[in-house]
């Protein structure tokens, strides 16, 4: 499940389309691991977009932000954060797996 919670910027729908095809491989990570819950809050502060993420799945939660001086800069440095750390939890659950075997 993802929920976006846009603040005080406005974004257009393709915009947003974008941020879900930005989000794919992220999403796709987070259901293979499990009760994955992703919130995705922006802002927008004097001339800076601050973009922060909440991510719980079954393996663990973790938070990261991003502030920008553009929206999409923001978004796509926190996109990949995300996906980073969930690459990290599903090998850290594949490696797990084989320690209990």
């Amino acid at each position: 499940m993802m929920k976006l919670d846009a603040g005080n910027v406005l974004l257009k729908p393709s915009q947003r389309r974008q941020l879900m095809a930005w989000l794919r491989r992220s999403l796709r990570m987070g259901r293979r691991l499990g009760d994955f819950a992703l919130t995705i809050t922006m802002r927008r502060i004097g001339r800076r977009y601050e973009v922060r993420a909440a991510v719980h799945d079954s393996f663990g939660d973790f938070g990261c932000r991003s502030r920008q001086n553009d929206w999409r800069d923001a978004l796509r440095d926190l996109v990949h954060t995300i996906t980073i750390r969930l690459h990290n939890q599903c090998l850290g659950q594949v490696a797990l797996s084989h320690v209990t075997r």
